[in-house]
């Protein structure tokens, strides 16, 4: 009994131990340990450099319903543990930010704790934000003050427990929440701070492209190795990953969608060419393809071109024949530029098929114009069908053969 007694002894103080250690780092979560400014040139009005801040950002895809009104949130974020729904951003007073302070905004932003220390689950990429300066994330508050306010309230987030006990995210914060603040690296120059900044802290494209662990958090030892995100593969965009890449063609990529020899954007890397990086000045979007590509960028080669193993009498081939092929046609001939044109994509020269079935499946279209969309194909093809579909273009375009089967299209098409 006496044993008993100490071991209950024991596990309170753990546990006071560790809910106080959680509390600490949420009183440390708010202390900035870097410069106000941040290391973007961008001119104008608070609300007007929050406007182009916004876009670097990428607010717009994350907090907009396709279709719906712009920042009032109620975008669907379908993860393992369960579905989660973007906030309203718009200034109304009930549903959205109407009466926050500054600091109310800068606390959601960075730290992920909103007005009266409401914790925000981290689908917000705060853990990223947290290396934004001050004064750019108060810009990005003057734009969204100037909008019309929008009512409408979002979805309650529906997950499965542990993960639906809000409580439980200051622990989860004390291990995984960085320090707060932008401090440039005096080991490289201006130009390299500028494109780190827009990768890793604007930007977040480690959200996408950094795996994640057990707990949902990104492991920084592989960060932008590669990863999947909400069904969708994100590629390894390492300087490794990006051997292939020169500067113009990730410049043009990132600018338009598309490059040739390696294909058009599709998913929600469609929507961040569109909201994000399509809207970066030329010299912001350099330096953030400069940071990516590191030091090895690639000299201007010709592309090796892959040999087609598929076969012309199959299914796929009969279906790609009669649906896709007056947007990828079979025979490019000179239009390697054109944005249907398949050769070199990731997504074709990658075994599994996961973007090429989710793409099938799914479509593209939110975060382009609406010539360039792609539509669904779930209803109009069995799954059957797709896997047959899918088969013949990994082996039409990547040279591989695969043996995708309606089981895996099945998953493709899932949320």
């Amino acid at each position: 009994m006496r044993n008993l007694k100490i071991a209950l002894i024991v596990v309170v103080v753990v546990l006071l131990g560790v809910v106080a250690f959680a509390k600490y780092r949420d009183g440390q979560a708010l202390v900035d340990h870097g410069v106000a400014d941040g290391p973007l040139a961008v001119a104008g009005t608070a609300a007007e450099r929050g406007r182009y801040l916004a876009a670097a950002a990428d607010c717009t895809a994350c907090h907009t319903v396709a279709g719906g009104e712009e920042f009032a949130g109620g975008v669907a974020f379908t993860l393992p543990f369960g579905t989660i729904y973007s906030s309203n951003l718009t200034a109304d007073a009930d549903t959205g930010l109407g009466g926050w302070t500054d600091e109310d905004f800068v606390a959601a932003v960075r730290s992920g704790i909103a007005r009266g220390g409401r914790h925000l689950y981290p689908a917000h990429p705060y853990t990223t934000y947290a290396g934004m300066a001050r004064n750019d994330v108060l810009a990005i508050k003057a734009y969204l003050d100037g909008l019309p306010a929008v009512k409408h309230a979002v979805p309650a987030s529906e997950l499965s427990f542990p993960y639906s006990q809000r409580g439980l995210l200051p622990l989860w914060n004390a291990f995984y929440q960085p320090p707060v603040g932008f401090k440039s690296d005096p080991g490289h120059d201006g130009n390299w701070n500028r494109g780190a900044y827009l990768a890793n802290a604007l930007g977040h494209c480690g959200e996408c492209h950094t795996p994640r662990n057990f707990a949902y958090a990104l492991r920084s030892e592989q960060a932008l190795s590669g990863a999947t995100t909400r069904g969708w593969k994100a590629y390894d965009i390492t300087s490794t990953g990006l051997a292939g890449w020169t500067l113009e063609a990730l410049d043009a990529y990132l600018a338009t969608g598309h490059a040739p020899g390696h294909g058009t954007t599709a998913g929600p890397m469609k929507e961040v060419v569109a909201f994000d990086t399509a809207q970066l000045t030329a010299d912001d979007r350099r330096a953030l393809v400069q940071y990516l590509l590191g030091s090895h960028q690639a000299p201007a080669a010709p592309a090796v071109p892959i040999k087609s193993v598929a076969d012309p009498a199959s299914l796929g081939a009969n279906l790609y024949a009669g649906t896709c092929a007056g947007c990828h046609a079979l025979d490019a001939g000179t239009a390697a530029a054109a944005p249907g044109d398949l050769r070199g994509a990731s997504s074709v020269r990658d075994p599994s098929g996961t973007n090429v079935l989710r793409l099938i499946a799914e479509g593209s279209p939110h975060g382009s114009d609406a010539g360039a969309a792609m539509p669904a194909f779930a209803r109009a093809y069995s799954t059957a069908e797709r896997a047959a579909l899918a088969n013949f273009v990994l082996a039409q375009w990547g040279g591989l053969t695969p043996k995708l089967t309606p089981n895996d299209a099945e998953a493709a098409s899932r949320p």
